[in-house]
């Protein structure tokens, strides 16, 4: 099997030369190597990782597919290297790589190196992440295990008087002590009309009610992969509307399920949940798209939403979180968040989302 790097000079032109990887995540997709710092040089043969004495003996215990070369003076490291096999076009990570950075490496590159700083590396990269091995599925997996393990917990936990803030730091504490690597996202737990807020912040004065909904939007972290999903439940009887505008959330919902497979586009998959609510009546309410990319970002490619015209890919993961937005009273959303195959999906997510009322 050809190494990801391999994979990665493949996808660009011929004429470019070397792709430096600088961003932390991608870093680590290329060479499984955790760190906060760190140059990765890929050659059509050989590829490099420059990092600083703080991780030297992680590298060189850790990362794969490349050379591990401890840092001294960068920029006359990286031009040894492009001298070494005469490279002539070196690209740069447009979607993370700052001017600054830009304008360092131009001026101790000089003008021998062409630089490329047009997105050509960065949506390489990106194709490379889109479609999932199938060890980066397990790891999606148990990072979603984590996460539904602290939901079962949190269900006993939530109960009148309690506040926003206990119940995310609850969630946080519970998916930490279950062996996450970290948190997928700050997790969002709200109550009451503060669950009409998608994003809304958890706050220490807002307080579970009798009759309230509360919405906790959550994932965790297993090595370097994220979960992601969303249950909205409720705390004593709710009312009528209340339940409605639930059973509206979720029939939308399971539409976009049963419609999931490669070859349908984002904005199609995104249609299909968008007219149910919107033949419902709330077509005003439901403000965000329907899903995105999850992998070793909480957000990655592909989207589900009504500009995204690329199509589904065997192998891609992505959410479906359709919702409803009453501003002053309440909110719904509920998210599974799926691999998309050929003929369908496989849903990740096996928590319940019937209305639990607790």
């Amino acid at each position: 099997m050809k190494s990801r790097i391999e994979r990665l000079m493949e996808m660009l032109p011929k004429e470019t030369d070397c792709a430096l990887i600088s961003s932390d995540i991608n870093r680590r997709y290329f060479t499984g190597m955790l760190s906060s710092a760190g140059t990765l040089l890929c050659f059509r043969d050989a590829a490099y990782l420059i990092i600083d004495f703080r991780y030297i003996e992680k590298a060189r215990n850790i990362a794969r597919d490349c050379t591990v070369i401890l840092q001294d003076d960068l920029y006359a490291q990286i031009k040894k290297l492009l001298r070494k096999h005469g490279a002539v076009k070196l690209s740069v990570e447009a979607m993370d790589f700052t001017l600054s950075k830009f304008e360092q490496l131009r001026e101790n590159l000089g003008d021998s190196i062409e630089l490329d700083a047009s997105n050509t590396l960065s949506r390489a990269v990106y194709a490379c992440r889109i479609v999932k091995y199938p060890f980066e599925i397990e790891k999606i997996k148990s990072a979603q295990q984590i996460a539904e393990e602290a939901f079962d917990h949190i269900l006993g936990f939530i109960r009148e008087g309690v506040t926003e803030r206990e119940i995310q730091l609850e969630l946080d504490f519970k998916m930490l002590r279950l062996g996450a690597e970290e948190l997928s996202f700050p997790t969002i737990a709200l109550t009451g009309a503060g669950t009409s807020m998608p994003h809304g912040v958890p706050s220490d004065e807002r307080k579970v009610c009798n009759g309230d909904f509360v919405l906790m939007d959550y994932g965790a972290v297993v090595d370097g992969y994220h979960s992601d999903m969303t249950r909205t439940v409720a705390v004593g009887e709710p009312s009528e509307e209340m339940k409605n505008v639930y059973n509206v959330v979720l029939n939308a919902q399971e539409k976009a399920l049963r419609e999931v497979r490669a070859g349908i586009t984002g904005q199609q998959l995104d249609g299909i949940a968008r007219q149910t609510i919107a033949e419902a009546g709330f077509g005003e309410n439901f403000g965000h798209s329907l899903g995105h990319g999850v992998g070793m970002e909480i957000h990655e490619y592909p989207n589900a939403a009504p500009r995204a015209a690329a199509a589904l890919r065997n192998g891609n993961v992505i959410t479906i979180e359709p919702g409803i937005y009453i501003a002053g009273k309440f909110g719904v959303r509920i998210e599974d968040f799926v691999l998309v195959t050929e003929n369908g999906c496989e849903n990740f997510t096996h928590a319940p989302k019937n209305m639990i009322i607790l």
